[in-house]
């Protein structure tokens, strides 16, 4: 099973720990070049894409639902209805408003100088770390528990792994979380587990290159 994109990219970030998280072994590639078979399952070129044998996919939730019912235990998706309506709720939230929150500043920052040679807009990214970036931290600041706790229920599931991704490219933009101690705490928690870990120690090297 090869799952495309880099994992610099929290959607594949997330993709790449919940398959560890589930004991599922996924080959992880990130190429320039697009190959045929990402192209075949990603026609929009959006990551990350997964192949399966003869199955083909796009989109972390679409892939990630595949792995719910591919090997169902650990779930990352409870069954009880008001949890599972959280966790969905907390994963879109993460995809959607955490994400959209921050992009402007990776984009501008890192992405389009380091990566296509492109100079950014820095003032699409100031004004991104001046409102929009807080605004969103202020709420979770309200809702996340103490550190080494879960979002929904007491055990890990997709809304904790969801929520985390984003906060490695907060580091990686050198973004100071001193004003949301609870969030940070709690973040880097998640993001300390095995299923992250390595993940986070080949971007660290690369963003260090």
């Amino acid at each position: 099973m090869i799952v495309y994109g880099s994992s610099l990219s929290p959607y594949v970030r997330k993709t790449l720990a919940v398959a560890a998280e589930k004991g599922i072994e996924v080959e992880s590639r990130a190429s320039r070049e697009p190959e045929p078979a990402f192209l075949a399952a990603s026609p929009f070129r959006k990551i990350p894409a997964m192949v399966d044998g003869d199955f083909s996919i796009c989109d972390s939730s679409a892939i990630i639902a595949y792995f719910e019912a591919i090997k169902p235990e650990p779930a990352m998706i409870p069954a009880e209805a008001k949890d599972r309506a959280r966790v969905v709720w907390y994963e879109e939230f993460a995809d959607t408003i955490l994400v959209a929150a921050a992009t402007p500043m990776f984009l501008n920052r890192i992405v389009k100088p380091r990566f296509m040679g492109l100079p950014g807009d820095e003032a699409a990214a100031a004004k991104c770390e001046a409102e929009d970036t807080p605004r969103v931290l202020d709420y979770l600041e309200t809702i996340v528990p103490e550190a080494g706790g879960f979002l929904v229920g007491d055990r890990l599931t997709l809304a904790d792994l969801s929520v985390a991704s984003p906060f490695a490219n907060l580091e990686y933009l050198k973004f100071d979380l001193s004003r949301w101690p609870r969030t940070k705490a709690w973040t880097d928690s998640i993001l300390a587990r095995p299923s992250f870990a390595p993940l986070l120690v080949r971007e660290r090297a690369m963003m260090a290159a």
